[in-house]
């Protein structure tokens, strides 16, 4: 299970996936039939990813999974950044998790409609530095599919670290029926990476529903006049060149990091702002698309 993984990795040096031969290909062959029974119960799942670190990548995959617990729907969040897991703290995950009778991982259960893992929630010392190679990282995303109790879900949104590395080739790998949502700044620096990101997706054959341009802009609280903090456009541009869909823009909001550092997401505050409109337009992009 995952948790004595986790025990093991810190043993071993870093590799939950060490052992004899005919023993690890018989956990594997009774992980991957794990995987497919918990991934049958789950409908639609959505891989947040991004082409380079600062774009508000896991902002935006918290978010999502609070709009759309917010909307009814049956969803779960994970987060498989191992070296930099921020979805705990936007979250509000503070205690270890609980172990199920049946040796599962317990998500925690942030409202009716959503529950979330993160590895940060197993640590018990969370300002650790997980020192893991690529079998580690890639044993700890199987084992969060197959050895956590998600149950029946509408979504399932997964947060990896950005980039083109590991953990996003083994969601690829592990979830090959998940919909990638690529999320950038306007900047060309931004937008260079983006591109990455979209080679990626098609290299891997990982269908994408669209790109998200984040922190597009900033309105001035005093004279209320818009503030292109980077520039203005480059997501919709790209997307256009691509021939992806252009998923909308979301403003900045310094709300949004309160609420990220509070644990709690703007999205279930339930608050009419510019940011939260914009954010329900992405979200109705999303899923008219499914």
């Amino acid at each position: 299970m995952i948790h004595e993984s986790v025990d093991k990795a810190k043993k071993t040096s870093g590799c939950p996936s060490q052992g004899g031969g005919n023993d690890m290909a018989s956990r594997q062959k009774k992980e991957d039939e794990a995987i497919k029974t918990s991934l049958s119960r789950i409908k639609h799942k959505i891989f947040v990813l991004s082409g380079k670190g600062g774009v508000g990548k896991s902002s935006v995959s918290a978010n999502l999974a609070a709009s759309l617990s917010q909307k009814g729907y049956k969803t779960g969040l994970m987060d498989v950044d191992v070296h930099g897991p921020s979805i705990a703290q936007m979250l509000g995950l503070t205690e270890i998790l609980d172990i199920s009778e049946d040796h599962l991982l317990l998500p925690k259960q942030v409202n009716e409609n959503l529950k979330v893992v993160s590895v940060q929630a197993l640590m018990q010392d969370k300002d650790q530095a997980i020192i893991w190679r690529g079998p580690a990282k890639t044993g700890m995303i199987r084992q969060f599919v197959s050895s956590v109790e998600w149950g029946d879900l509408d979504f399932l949104i997964i947060d990896a670290p950005p980039g083109t590395g590991d953990e996003p080739l083994t969601v690829v790998q592990t979830i090959p029926e998940a919909l990638g949502v690529i999320v950038t700044t306007p900047q060309e620096v931004a937008l260079a990476d983006i591109r990455k990101s979209i080679s990626f997706c098609k290299t891997v054959r990982l269908k994408t529903l669209g790109i998200v341009e984040n922190m597009a802009g900033f309105k001035c609280p005093h004279c209320h006049e818009p503030i292109n903090l980077f520039s203005s456009g480059g997501g919709e541009k790209t997307a256009k060149s691509q021939g992806l869909t252009f998923l909308g823009s979301i403003p900045f909001d310094t709300d949004v990091v309160v609420s990220g550092d509070s644990g709690v997401p703007i999205m279930l505050q339930k608050r009419d702002t510019e940011f939260t409109r914009a954010f329900d337009k992405v979200v109705e992009n999303i899923t008219r698309q499914l």
